[in-house]
């Protein structure tokens, strides 16, 4: 079996290089970006460039998705919230929360990609997905409830009771492979204002794991970012869960409630 320390040598090796740090930092101030619009940033060939984004692609930093003709590319935060859950929340939260804080201000609706890897069926991940008890595990202690079919309703909420912290409707519903669901979170009067987004689960099976991508998408220019910054927990918290039968103790866990620090 890989060790966990093993599994992340390759975000390690990807984040050595100079190079690579400054084409996160592009896609963090300017997300979706193609080959073409990353290469004009820097003095080397287009071939250097993409040599550099397949070993972040490699890594999990960097998602690449079509898009009619092209291919855009997207930071993917998840890996750097897992070394932040494994190393970091032991020493010093402030510094992780400047981490992954990933504010950004773009002029037209925006699309945010996260990516992972957990070692379960495609069965399992629906299930812990669509389950009430099991999402609590690691959804900020959020219950989800839904018939799951096309087009029904489904909420959110504290177990305890309360009005939803976030609802929307089944958009597509293909177990286990495919969601995609309307989202309005209701947690607070700026969340509120934020109004309907678009989040889509999509998990494909990797040998012995499952690829699991959520795109959360049709986000306002001025959107809290707190409406898409919780993603990287709630997701490391889902591989820590099913892998381990463990919540985790770090933000994301239990009743945390999101905040802009989250982001």
């Amino acid at each position: 079996m890989v060790s966990y320390c093993g599994a992340m040598d390759p975000v390690f090796k990807a984040l050595a290089d100079p190079t690579r740090r400054a084409l996160l930092d592009e896609l963090f101030a300017r997300d979706g970006q193609t080959l073409a619009a990353l290469t004009a940033q820097h003095d080397m060939t287009r071939i250097a460039v993409a040599k550099h984004l397949k070993i972040l692609e490699e890594a999990g930093l960097v998602v690449a998705r079509r898009r009619g003709r092209e291919k855009l590319h997207f930071l993917n935060a998840v890996p750097i919230r897992l070394v932040h859950d494994r190393w970091v929340g032991k020493y010093t939260e402030q510094w992780a929360a400047g981490l992954v804080g990933l504010k950004r201000e773009l002029e037209e609706e925006m699309e945010r990609v996260f990516e992972i890897y957990i070692r379960t069926t495609p069965e399992r991940l629906w299930e812990a997905i669509t389950d009430p008890e099991i999402r609590t595990k690691y959804h900020f202690g959020l219950a989800v409830e839904s018939d799951w079919s096309p087009g029904s309703d489904y909420r959110q909420s504290h177990p305890d009771g309360g009005r939803p912290i976030i609802e929307g409707v089944n958009l597509v519903v293909e177990p286990p492979h495919r969601l995609v669901q309307s989202m309005r979170a209701l947690w607070g009067p700026d969340a509120e204002a934020a109004g309907t987004t678009r989040v889509t689960w999509e998990i494909e099976p990797v040998g012995d794991s499952c690829r699991l991508t959520v795109v959360h998408d049709q986000l306002p220019a001025d959107v809290p970012p707190e409406i898409y910054g919780g993603w990287p927990m709630v997701l490391s918290g889902l591989k820590t869960w099913l892998e381990t039968g463990e919540p985790l103790t770090t933000p994301g866990s239990l009743m945390y409630t999101p905040t802009n620090d989250d982001a």
